[in-house]
């Protein structure tokens, strides 16, 4: 009997050591080496040296995308992807993670976020075009998915091609509601993707659109509700954004974010958050080259 006490002693005592680290992995899933050097190795007068120097960054990202960007009730700091890509660049400038100001970004207003300084990065599921590049700075890709569609179960919405003529939502200012348009559906914009989804759940819309690694976050969270269908039907290259009077940026971004691919980092970063969906994690893309000053 004292054994059996004992062994269940140890079962309980590892149960309650795997809570206690799942809840700090949960809070800080990837460990990164703040550089304490970091103002002194950036050229003066350089947006870079200017961050380093005051120790702070601000970082817009979504904040109801699971997996990439999602603030929970409650819950002081989004988590997600993007949140760990924003703190590898803010680790590169010598700022620790409670130093980083995360402000919410929607699709409609990471452009004037940007151009205003309302924010210095942002990392929401930007997708690279060059529309945006002739207002803004992007750089990367750093993760490349593919547009796809979330319904009800036993919707008769298979893939793309059922589209036409049914009513399908996304977010206002996304590139995946004109492209979801051009496919013959009448598109509706809402401010955030929780709103388009609740009207996927209402029955309100017939579908919702986006990139398959938002929509796998919302179906895994509605499993008996929601399904993604059909295979993705475009590409999508998320970039970094920062502000185009601002170019040294860009060369920034890109050397950290390959150094965090070269070391594990970035794998790291992908299966602490979207990898908990069950997807391989797969080969870093190659980012493109800075525009030339």
């Amino acid at each position: 009997m004292r054994l059996r006490m004992a062994a269940l002693a140890a079962v309980a005592s590892l149960i309650l050591a795997g809570c206690g680290n799942a809840g700090e992995a949960d809070k800080n899933p990837v460990e990164n080496k703040v550089d304490k050097n970091a103002a002194g190795k950036f050229e003066a007068g350089t947006p870079m040296a200017d961050l380093a120097k005051s120790g702070k960054v601000k970082i817009g990202v979504k904040f109801d995308q699971p997996g990439l960007g999602f603030k929970r009730a409650g819950e002081n700091t989004p988590s997600g992807f993007d949140v760990e890509v924003g703190k590898i660049l803010a680790a590169k400038l010598g700022i620790p993670s409670d130093k980083i100001q995360w402000v919410e970004t929607i699709s409609d207003n990471r452009e004037p976020f940007l151009q205003k300084g309302t924010v210095d990065f942002v990392v929401a599921t930007y997708s690279i075009t060059d529309e945006r590049r002739k207002v803004v700075g992007q750089a990367g890709p750093y993760y490349v998915t593919g547009q796809q569609i979330l319904v009800k179960k036993g919707s008769d919405i298979k893939s793309v091609a059922d589209v036409k003529g049914k009513e399908v939502c996304s977010v206002t200012g996304s590139t995946s509601l004109k492209q979801i348009e051009a496919k013959g559906a009448k598109g509706r914009g809402f401010e955030t993707y929780s709103q388009c989804r609740d009207q996927v759940l209402d029955g309100a819309v017939q579908a919702m659109t986006t990139d398959g690694s938002i929509l796998l976050g919302y179906a895994a969270e509605n499993p008996d509700e929601l399904e993604v269908v059909g295979k993705p039907f475009s590409e999508e290259r998320y970039g970094v954004g920062y502000n185009k009077g601002k170019p040294e940026l860009c060369q920034f971004i890109v050397d950290t974010l390959t150094d965090a691919e070269k070391d594990g980092t970035w794998a790291k970063a992908f299966e602490a958050t979207l990898g908990k969906s069950g997807v391989d994690t797969p080969t870093p893309p190659k980012m493109d080259p800075c525009p030339k000053k």
